[in-house]
């Protein structure tokens, strides 16, 4: 995932959380929110996998997985939206015993679930 398509400033990720939307499974939570500047600009991720996620190996191996699986949907994620994906406690275990299409369709899930 290339640097333009990251939310990295804490006033995006407040943005997001306080106006946006929400949707969630099991293991993620998908924040959502639209951009007014650029409608038609690439859609923007932003990552929080909080410490009850594991140490910070797993919390960096999950945040990789999480990019990785982002970047395979890409192409079929709507654009002009920023997203934050919060991982919740529990998911490492999972994502790594099941592997990345596991993964991705999780993402896929809540983006459905986003989408209506």
């Amino acid at each position: 995932m290339q640097r333009r398509n990251r939310l990295s400033r804490s006033k995006d990720f407040d943005t997001v959380y306080r106006r946006g939307r929400s949707a969630s499974s099991r293991y993620l939570v998908l924040h959502w929110f639209p951009r007014d500047d650029d409608p038609e600009g690439e859609p923007r991720l932003g990552l929080a996998v909080p410490r009850a996620v594991g140490s910070a190996v797993t919390r960096n191996r999950v945040k990789r997985l999480l990019r990785e699986a982002w970047s395979e949907l890409l192409p079929t994620v709507p654009a002009g939206q920023d997203y934050v994906l919060a991982a919740r406690p529990g998911l490492a275990e999972p994502a790594d015993v099941r592997g990345g299409d596991w993964l991705v369709a999780e993402i896929t899930g809540v983006l459905e679930q986003a989408r209506s």
